[in-house]
């Protein structure tokens, strides 16, 4: 059984954890909420209460297979913490599968893992994401090495099998 860490703060996008969470947990999985404190409770744009799992203090980045990054407004939240930036250059630096749908590679351009990669995500953050080195495309799901975007909700089900498919990949 493979961990991934879904990190998150609040104003994530809901169905942008669920879906994904719910495939990994379905995979046989555990999806784990790492957030800026232990135990917070967490509200999505639309209304959906998550508790963090852990802290990002608490963790390492050795005990997670995976990262997963929900879109909305909480990776703009939480690229202001050098914790959470450093736990992504861990597991992309390990060959981990790090992903991002959404507003989230916001985080990814904070992490510097977008300079030179090929990634999509949504349009309003294009030039952000292109200033931070990247090429940006427009496509439903974008896997560039270890590194996985998406667009918006409407991708999450490739997102999720692109995702599941490089954890699989990592454990077998």
């Amino acid at each position: 059984m493979a961990r991934v860490a879904f990190i998150m703060d609040n104003m994530f996008e809901d169905s942008e954890y669920e879906v994904p969470a719910d495939r990994v947990r379905e995979a046989g999985h555990e999806p784990v909420v790492v957030g800026l404190e232990a135990g917070k409770k967490l509200t999505g744009l639309k209304g959906k209460t998550v508790h963090t799992d852990k802290a990002i203090q608490e963790v390492v980045p050795d005990e997670f297979d995976a990262v997963v990054i929900p879109g909305g407004y909480s990776p703009d939240k939480l690229r202001s913490s050098p914790e959470m930036v450093d736990l992504l250059r861990a597991a992309y630096g390990a060959g981990k599968p790090v992903a991002a749908v959404c507003h989230a590679p916001w985080l990814l351009a904070e992490a510097g893992l977008t300079k030179a990669h090929t990634v999509t995500s949504w349009p309003s953050i294009r030039t952000d994401l292109v200033n931070a080195g990247a090429e940006w495309v427009d496509e439903e799901v974008v896997e560039h090495g270890n590194l996985i975007t998406s667009r918006n909700p409407d991708d999450l089900e490739a997102f999720s099998k692109a995702v599941l498919s490089q954890l699989e990949g990592r454990n077998n």
